[in-house]
């Protein structure tokens, strides 16, 4: 029973931070689906699937928080890049400060 409240727990502490683990890798860079799965899984050791990734980033363009543009490439199929816009780049300012407030507060009860 404990392993089970436990695996549901991290899946939602994961999901509720995915938006703002891929907002600060596109913080300094930009990177196309695949290669954005893979610094996730590189900078946190969280694989995202590409049905879990895709309809992220499209919530995030909504919210013009990230922008897209195709890229032709010299073979295969062209890839879509993602940058985070001005709008994002404020909005992870915000979420920046609000992280380590949170990580204050929960290091002082642990």
């Amino acid at each position: 029973m404990e392993d089970d409240f436990v695996r549901r727990w991290e899946s939602q502490v994961k999901k509720g931070t995915l938006a703002f683990i891929l907002l600060n890798i596109l913080r300094d860079n930009e990177y196309y689906g695949f290669e954005l799965m893979e610094q996730t899984r590189r900078l946190t050791d969280i694989q995202i699937a590409e049905g879990t990734l895709y309809p992220l980033m499209n919530r995030l363009k909504k919210e013009n928080l990230v922008s897209s543009k195709w890229v032709e490439q010299e073979s295969g199929i062209p890839r879509k890049y993602y940058k985070l816009t001005g709008n994002g780049i404020s909005t992870l300012k915000i979420m920046v400060e609000y992280w380590k407030k949170l990580e204050e507060s929960i290091d002082k009860i642990i």
